[in-house]
């Protein structure tokens, strides 16, 4: 059976960011392959797939070419939490950026780049860890000139770029430039599974019960940009045409 051809494919790195546009897919069909679920439907008529490839380039770029290579999209769209790095960018924002760095490779252009209203198009670098102090952060848009961080877009726009297709990237800011981070952030991000996230926050509490007042505040404040970024994604698909060509 040939690969199923959808308008546009999105890859998500974590649960939490896809869960409330998938809310809004119809017509939903999963399939497991490769040791991740894909997932294709409808939105506004036209035919979606995505995935959820887990936190960091590596595995976002498999996923994404996984992605490619069962639905063949017309578009790849690498989709959602970004950190801020710069006073341009504010906390819960959803963002647009035009180019997509990774240090020392190749930047990679990103179609679709929002620069409505600014001084010039925004910049994300894809990292291999958490930024989370301020200082950190601060040091990062120095020796960059991105006003965005995360640890996937790069991966995802460069298989979309070795495929021949164009790549957007639609980021909600979760955390701006001056935040700081729970230290505990990055091992939640790195586990690879439901179990293995509840596993590391129980053991995050027991270690530093003031933790949870942290890690909750993270979790409310991520359910409201999950809902900015499905409908960003969902204005985004109702534009795209309704018929591949």
């Amino acid at each position: 059976m040939p690969p199923q051809k959808t308008s546009a494919a999105i890859v998500f790195a974590m649960p939490i960011e896809a869960g409330r546009f998938a809310d809004r897919v119809q017509d939903v069909r999963r399939v497991e392959s490769a040791g991740l679920w894909f997932s294709e439907g409808l939105v506004h008529d036209r035919p979606i797939a995505w995935v959820v490839s887990g936190a960091g380039l590596d595995r976002a770029a498999r996923a994404c070419q996984l992605l490619i290579a069962g639905h063949r999209p017309r578009l790849v769209i690498a989709a959602g939490f970004a950190g801020g790095l710069t006073p341009n960018v504010a906390r819960g924002s959803v963002v647009q950026p035009a180019r997509a760095e990774r240090v020392g490779r190749e930047p990679v252009d990103l179609a679709h780049g929002d620069s409505t209203a600014r001084a010039r198009p925004l910049g994300i670098v894809t990292v291999d860890q958490v930024v989370r102090s301020a200082a950190a952060k601060s040091t990062l848009a120095h020796d960059t000139a991105a006003d965005l961080v995360d640890m996937e877009t790069w991966g995802i726009a460069a298989e979309a770029r070795a495929a021949g297709l164009s790549c957007e990237c639609l980021r909600v800011v979760s955390d701006a430039c001056g935040d700081e981070l729970p230290p505990e952030i990055s091992d939640l991000a790195a586990a690879r599974s439901p179990w293995r996230r509840l596993g590391a926050a129980i053991s995050t509490v027991g270690r530093r019960p003031s933790a949870a007042i942290d890690l909750w505040q993270l979790w409310e404040r991520a359910v409201i940009d999950s809902r900015s970024l499905a409908d960003a994604l969902e204005r985004r698909i109702a534009e795209l045409p309704l018929t591949a060509p």
